[in-house]
C-alpha cells in the first residue's frame, strides 16, 4: 500500500515538531507536560459532558459579542453592551438548575437594585447640591450593611446568596455611577437590557443545549450510594470469615463481581463506601439546584428533594458505621476461631440480606419503582438479627473461653446490627420517596398470581339450526382458549373436572 506524498510530509512534520519539543523541554519537565495532558485527556474521559459545556461557554460568549461587534446593535447598547458578556461569564454554569438560580437571581436583583438607585438618585436631588453626596452615601450605607446582613440568615444564604450580592453591586454601581450621569435611566435601560439577553441566552443554551440536570445527577447519586454500601455488604463475610474455609454456606455468595482477586476486591469494597463519607456538600448542593429546573423526565417541579437528602444522610450513618466494621478485617486482636463459627452463618446471612435489601431499593430509585421488592429481604434481616442474638449466646456459654475473647466478635455482631437497623429506615424513606414521587408500580402482567386477573361472563349464542352445541371458553394466565364442540348429556365427564390447574377457569354455554 502506497502512501500518499501529502500524508507521508504531514507525518514527518508531526515528528519533527514533536522532536523540537523534545529538545527543547528537559526531560523532567517534558514528563510534567506528558502528564498534565493526560490528566486533561482523563478529565473529559470521565464525564465527557464537561467538553459539552465548554463549547456552550463559548458559543453563548460568541453570539452575546455580537452586541459589541455588530454596528446597528452596538449604536443600541453602546458600551453596555459588555454587561451581557459579563452575565454569560457569570451565570452560565454546568447544571440548568445552577444556571437558572444566578440567572433568576441576577435579573431580579438588577431590576430591584436599579429601580431603587435611580429611585435615591431622585431622592437625593430634593436637597442642594451640597448635601446630595451626604444624603447618598447615607443611604448606601444602610442599604448596603442591611443587605450584607441578610446573606447570613441560612435560608437567604442557601438560595438567594448571589441575587443579595448582585443587588449589592448594581446598587452601588447605578447610585455612585449616577452622580456624574445625566442620562442615567437610558444607561440603566440598557444595562438590564443587555444582562437580560445575556441571561435569556444562558438560560436557552442551558436548557435545550445538552441539558445537565441537577436533580438526575443526585437522583443517581443517590442511588449510586446504596449500590456501593451493599458491595461492601456482600463481601464482608467473604473478608472476614475468610480464614475458616471449611464452613462454606451454600446458598450463600460473598464474592463480589468487582474482581477475582482477594486484594483487587478489598480494595473495590473500600473505594466504595469511602466514596460515600463525604458527599454531603455535593447532595445539598444538587438539591438546591434541582429546585429551580423544571418538570424533566420523570421529575415534576414539586419534586420531593429533601427525601434525597434524607436518605443519603442514613447513607452516610451506614458507610461510617462500616468504616468501624471495616477495622476488624485486618484487626490484630481476633476473636478465636471457635466463637466466629458460631456467629458466621447469621452473620452472612444479615450482611447479604442488607446487601440485598439496599441494592433493591437502589434499583427501585433507579427506575422510580415501587420498592416492594425488598421488603422480603428486610423482613428477614430481622430475623437474622435473633438469629445473631442467640448465637452470641451460645457462644457466651461455651466452656473454657475467656470473656475478654467475646468482645471483639461481639462488637462486631452489634455494628452489624446497627447497620442492619440503619437499612430499615433508608427503606421507611425510599417508601416514602416512591410515594411522594408517584414511582410506578413494579408489578406486570407476567408477575401476577395464577387466576388473579380472571374474569367470568356468561354468553347466549345465537344459532341457526336446532343442534345442540356447547360452547366452552378457557381463560388461563394470559391464554384464552375456546373448544366448539358437540353436546352430549351422556357424558358425565365435564371438561372442569379433567383441568388439572386451578388457574384454569372454564364456562359451558349451553343453548336450550
Amino acid at each position: 500500500m502506497e502512501i500518499e506524498p501529502a500524508t507521508l510530509g504531514k507525518a514527518r512534520l508531526f515528528a519533527r515538531g514533536w522532536s523540537w519539543l523534545k529538545a527543547l523541554l528537559p526531560a523532567r519537565k517534558f514528563k510534567k507536560v506528558v502528564d498534565a495532558a493526560k490528566c486533561i485527556k482523563q478529565l473529559g474521559q470521565d464525564d465527557s459532558r464537561r467538553v459539552i459545556h465548554c463549547l456552550k461557554v463559548g458559543l453563548a460568549l460568541t453570539f452575546v459579542s455580537l452586541l459589541y461587534y455588530c454596528k446597528p446593535l452596538y449604536e443600541v447598547f453602546g458600551v453596555s453592551g459588555i454587561w451581557a458578556v459579563i452575565t454569560v461569564v457569570l451565570v452560565l454554569e454546568f447544571t440548568v438548575g445552577a444556571t437558572i438560580s444566578k440567572g433568576l437571581n441576577r435579573g431580579f436583583a438588577t431590576l430591584f437594585a436599579g429601580a431603587l438607585a435611580i429611585g435615591t438618585e431622585h431622592f437625593s436631588r430634593l436637597f442642594d447640591r451640597k448635601a446630595e453626596p451626604i444624603v447618598l452615601g447615607v443611604l448606601l450605607f444602610l442599604l448596603a450593611t442591611t443587605s450584607s446582613f441578610t446573606r447570613f440568615i441560612p435560608r437567604i444564604k442557601a438560595k438567594y446568596d448571589y441575587g443579595v450580592m448582585i443587588f449589592i453591586l448594581t446598587f452601588s454601581l447605578v447610585s455612585v455611577s449616577g452622580y456624574r450621569t445625566e442620562n442615567l435611566l437610558e444607561v440603566a435601560h440598557q444595562r438590564l437590557s443587555a444582562i437580560a439577553i445575556g441571561g435569556a441566552t444562558c438560560i436557552i443554551m442551558s436548557v435545550f443545549v445538552c441539558p445537565v440536570w441537577a436533580g438526575k445527577d443526585l437522583h443517581k447519586l443517590t442511588a449510586s450510594n446504596l449500590e456501593k454500601l451493599a458491595n461492601y455488604l456482600e463481601g464482608f463475610g467473604g473478608e472476614y470469615f475468610q480464614t475458616d474455609p471449611d464452613h462454606e454456606e451454600e446458598g450463600i455468595s460473598t464474592i463480589t463481581a468487582a474482581s477475582n482477586s482477594k486484594l483487587d476486591d478489598k480494595a473495590v469494597l473500600l473505594q466504595g463506601y469511602k466514596s460515600v463519607l463525604n458527599p454531603k456538600n455535593t447532595e445539598e448542593s444538587l438539591a438546591s439546584f434541582a429546585r429551580w429546573e423544571p418538570g424533566h423526565g420523570g421529575f415534576h417541579f414539586r419534586h420531593p428533594w429533601n427525601q434525597y437528602l434524607k436518605i443519603g444522610a442514613l447513607a452516610r450513618q451506614c458507610a461510617h458505621r462500616i468504616e468501624v466494621l471495616d477495622g476488624y478485617i485486618n484487626s490484630d486482636i481476633q476473636a478465636p476461631l471457635e466463637i466466629r463459627n458460631k456467629i458466621r452463618e447469621s452473620s452472612t446471612k444479615m450482611c447479604l440480606e442488607s446487601s440485598q435489601a439496599l441494592r433493591a431499593l437502589a434499583s427501585s430509585i433507579k427506575t422510580m419503582t415501587d420498592p416492594s421488592a425488598a421488603d422480603p429481604h428486610v423482613k428477614n434481616s430481622e430475623t437474622s438479627i435473633n438469629d445473631l442474638k442467640i448465637a452470641l449466646e451460645s457462644a457466651s456459654k461455651l466452656e473454657n473461653v475467656d470473656l475478654l475473647a467475646i468482645i471483639p466478635i461481639a462488637s462486631v455482631a452489634s455494628i452489624l446490627t446497627e447497620i442492619t437497623k440503619c437499612v430499615w429506615r433508608i427503606s421507611e424513606l425510599v417508601h416514602e420517596l416512591s410515594l411522594l414521587a408517584y414511582f410506578k408500580s413494579a408489578a406486570t402482567s407476567d408477575q401476577r398470581e395464577p387466576g388473579s386477573g380472571l374474569h367470568r361472563g356468561s354468553v347466549k349464542p345465537v344459532l341457526d339450526d336446532d343442534s345442540d352445541r356447547t360452547v366452552t371458553i378457557i381463560v388461563q394466565a394470559t391464554n384464552v382458549k375456546i373448544v366448539d364442540h358437540q353436546y352430549d348429556p351422556s357424558n358425565t365427564d365435564s371438561l372442569e373436572n379433567r383441568i388439572p390447574d386451578p388457574a384454569v377457569k372454564s364456562v359451558r354455554l349451553e343453548e336450550r
